[in-house]
């Protein structure tokens, strides 16, 4: 029996026993025929209180195909309400984004894990809690790393309303501690209306901004996202009475590149998901030794770890 675990195998009614202790509703909370919109190998390597390890480690997997994991989330969600309209509305632990924070799944975004597509904003987020559980919670790391969401920061919201995106960047500086020590924020910052994804990590301590884009090109491609990232890291030092010895320096990492125009969303998590995993603050201008490239396996090794985490936390 313990072969068949997380495969579907027919087996003699007489021999199946139901277990009155298994949950048989999720324990997050569901909204049905809620409408919404979406805007739209590092794997063993120590770190500090965690070991990185993958979410289907015992199960083989062929790049480019579906694998267990995934195969058994996409019948539990085509078995659900969610195929119908319905949403899952989950709470994030308030460490991830240094506030509370809650997050809307619906069908669309577990297809865009099943079929490979772009990555919209759930997705994004849902995976970062994923890091957060399991890498960095009640480690030291939770003061080495700290995320920025999406949904909050963004090129269509600078374009709307800079002043707001601006303080709101300040109130995730200030929410995290002095900053006195060589830390890195990460913004996952999206072109809007669904467009293309980069990485800003942000090292306050040392005045230093990594821009992490798996196209050509550098942040002058978002002007205004330059400036308001600027403002806020000047702002944010302002109110904490800390002398600006220098101007912030950006750093064009030469990172991995992505060969489709699908990937971007999937790239900048990897990007995180190995810088956390090294545990590395600097981030090497060509980037680290150990990932000079991504395969397609090391992004199905990420959807796979989203569809176990999905899984455990019995989102659907």
């Amino acid at each position: 029996m313990r072969d068949a675990v997380g495969s579907f195998v027919g087996w003699p009614s007489d021999l199946i026993f139901p277990d009155v202790e298994t949950p048989t509703r999720p324990t997050h909370k569901v909204g049905k025929g809620i409408s919404r919109c979406i805007e739209s190998v590092a794997s063993q390597k120590e770190v500090p209180g965690r070991k990185l390890k993958s979410a289907a480690k015992d199960i083989p997997t062929t790049s480019g195909t579906k694998s267990q994991i995934m195969m058994r989330l996409e019948k539990m969600v085509d078995e659900s309400d969610i195929m119908h309209g319905a949403i899952r509305s989950i709470d994030f632990d308030e460490g991830v984004f240094g506030a509370a924070h809650f997050e809307i799944i619906a069908k669309e975004d577990m297809q865009q894990l099943f079929e490979h597509d772009e990555l919209g904003i759930a997705v994004i987020h849902t995976y970062i809690w994923y890091m957060y559980v399991t890498l960095m919670r009640g480690t030291e790391l939770c003061n080495r790393f700290n995320f920025i969401a999406a949904s909050r920061i963004n090129a269509t919201l600078i374009t709307k309303n800079p002043t707001s995106v601006k303080n709101d960047l300040v109130d995730r500086f200030m929410a995290a501690g002095d900053n006195t020590t060589p830390s890195l924020y990460f913004l996952p910052f999206n072109s809007g209306n669904g467009g293309h994804w980069v990485l800003v990590a942000m090292d306050l301590s040392r005045l230093i901004v990594y821009y992490l884009d798996s196209l050509s090109g550098d942040w002058c491609k978002y002007p205004s996202m330059k400036k308001t990232v600027d403002a806020a890291i000047i702002k944010f030092r302002s109110k904490k009475n800390y002398r600006n010895r220098k101007d912030i320096t950006w750093v064009r990492v030469q990172c991995p590149q992505q060969n489709n125009s699908v990937d971007c969303g999937f790239f900048v998590l990897r990007f995180m998901r190995d810088i956390i995993a090294l545990n590395r603050i600097d981030i090497p201008k060509m980037y680290f030794e150990e990932y000079k490239s991504y395969s397609r396996a090391h992004l199905d090794e990420m959807k796979d770890e989203l569809c176990q985490f999905i899984v455990d936390q019995r989102i659907i």
